[in-house]
């Protein structure tokens, strides 16, 4: 009888050892998917707003150069109709 009682407790120890070591691991792998996805979003949310913020830099820079262009354009065209215009005035007097 005491036999019987020793084997069961054993059996009964070593179950519930088992039990709590299987949910102890699950927990952890659990734990550890739910932190590499957390990871894995957070950083493609970063590369996202750094390319959004580039693509936003590149375009202002691109639109404030075009207009310096076209204004740098305009000042010297007007410029030469200008001396023109005096030259022109000037030779006709």
């Amino acid at each position: 009888m005491e036999v019987l009682v020793v084997v069961v407790v054993v059996v009964v120890v070593v179950v519930v050892v088992v039990v709590v070591v299987e949910v102890v691991v699950v927990v952890v792998v659990v734990v550890v998917v739910v932190v590499v996805v957390v990871v894995v979003v957070v950083v493609v949310v970063v590369v996202v707003v750094v390319v959004v913020v580039v693509v936003v830099v590149v375009v202002v820079v691109v639109v404030v150069v075009v207009v310096v262009e076209v204004v740098v354009v305009v000042v010297v065209v007007v410029v030469v109709v200008v001396v023109v215009v005096v030259v022109l005035v000037e030779v006709a007097q």
